[in-house]
């Protein structure tokens, strides 16, 4: 199995850094960066187990995601809210600024 992705960032190749120059003299190309896989993940199957074994920066994490939100939203749409219970919330005046204390409900809790 290959160690390196190479960048999903859809302009990836079209930013002009020394990195991506490649090619003999005469006829240089931009390529898309090579990412590595640090954890030795697929990105098929069972996937990365980080973003960034995909995406070589964040301009290209977000110019992906402003190019696939759609897509990437109806793989697990959201209709309802979600919400966590908690208990009565105190204000705390010991607390930096007099916070409230929100402490959630959870198995351990009840």
């Amino acid at each position: 199995m290959s160690n390196f992705n190479w960048c999903h960032g859809p302009s990836c190749h079209t930013n002009k850094t020394q990195d991506r120059i490649r090619g003999s003299k005469g006829s240089k190309v931009l390529r898309t960066k090579k990412v590595t896989n640090r954890y030795g993940k697929s990105m098929y199957g069972n996937g990365g187990a980080n973003i960034w074994d995909y995406f070589c920066n964040h301009a290209c994490l977000m110019d992906y995601m402003a190019k696939h939100t759609q897509a990437v939203i109806s793989i697990e749409p959201r209709r309802m809210p979600l919400e966590t219970p908690i208990y009565d919330p105190v204000k705390d005046n010991n607390r930096y600024y007099n916070s409230w204390n929100i402490e959630e409900k959870g198995v351990d809790n009840v």
